[in-house]
């Protein structure tokens, strides 16, 4: 029934228009570039060094929107910024984070993303939403690291400009509209992952899209077996970022983790018909789980399923 209701909720979230731009941004302001997908990291809990922690961004009007907060986050923020000059995505700018599970590989970077910006001059807090518990995480965080805070604030770092920056205002969600203003729209999704009572994936409508569209949609998994309710949030979406493990691997693993992975995760076998049903212009796969297999790998896996559209495999660092 919960299930149910949430999915209701993501209905009804979907077909919502945008709300007009907020009246802080003034009428003929620049809207900055398209609005652009930046994989941060594809990594999973393997310590793959090419590979950090799982995390993305959406960058809308010049604007960072942060998707989960694997190891080295901030880091690889910092990196988009050097090497594609992504400017939004510099320390001070990361300021909205959602979260989609609480797996350690997707929140293990949360003390990096709440308290270096701050360190670094982020002038404001860093809002953050997620499933139920994320409060809780949070509270501990501030809580773990409360020296560092008291230091920093009644020590000798100058932090008179932005005392506030470290605290981080959390929204709790099982589904449905949890965040709009003049740049996005963001839908929280309820899928299927493992014993997780409440993961989500996100659905982003950004203002801005590229080739002078009004709006790009861009709707990523997290964490997730195969989900009806992502099919029916893609539905033609402009591009849907989507986990995957090797089907044809997979098969090599011990029993135990079989019956995990596929509760928990999605096959190329079984990506292939969920891109096939929701018809993305775009499939990128990430958070990929090789266990031998590579890149060219995956790719022929999803096309001897059947897929036909766009699809590539995504490494740190690339750039929709």
């Amino acid at each position: 029934m919960k299930t149910e209701v949430a999915a209701s909720l993501l209905v009804a979230a979907l077909a919502a228009p945008f709300a007009a731009p907020a009246p802080a941004q003034e009428a003929g302001a620049d809207p900055g570039p398209a609005a652009r997908l930046v994989i941060l990291g594809t990594g999973t809990p393997n310590a793959d060094p090419d590979r950090s922690g799982p995390a993305v961004a959406v960058v809308a009007g010049g604007r960072a929107y942060l998707v989960d907060a694997g190891a080295g986050v901030v880091r690889r923020a910092a990196a988009a910024v050097r090497e594609h000059g992504i400017d939004a995505l510099a320390p001070p700018g990361l300021n909205r984070l959602f979260l989609s599970h609480l797996h350690s590989d997707h929140t293990v970077g949360l003390p990096d993303v709440i308290l270096i910006p701050w360190v670094l001059e982020r002038p404001d807090p860093i809002r953050i939403f997620g499933p139920p518990g994320t409060a809780s995480m949070i509270r501990h965080i501030q809580a773990a690291w409360q020296q560092d805070i008291h230091n920093r604030l009644f020590g000798l770092e100058p932090h008179d400009d932005n005392p506030d920056a470290y605290r981080s205002p959390v929204t709790e969600t099982t589904g449905g509209l949890v965040y709009e203003d003049d740049n996005v729209r963001v839908t929280a999704i309820p899928v299927l992952h493992g014993s997780w009572p409440h993961p989500l994936g996100f659905r982003f409508d950004a203002r801005g899209g590229p080739d002078g569209a009004a709006t790009r949609s861009i709707v990523i998994s997290g964490d997730a077996r195969p989900s009806e309710t992502l099919i029916e949030a893609c539905n033609g979406c402009d591009i849907l970022v989507h986990e995957v493990y090797s089907a044809e691997a997979f098969r090599t693993r011990p029993s135990v983790w079989q019956r995990y992975h596929a509760a928990s995760h999605t096959s190329t076998v079984e990506l292939a018909d969920i891109a096939t049903r929701a018809r993305p212009e775009l499939l990128v796969m990430y958070h990929q789980l090789y266990w031998g297999a590579t890149d060219e790998d995956l790719l022929r896996e999803i096309r001897e399923a059947g897929y036909t559209g766009r699809v590539v495999s995504a490494a740190d660092l690339d750039v929709y």
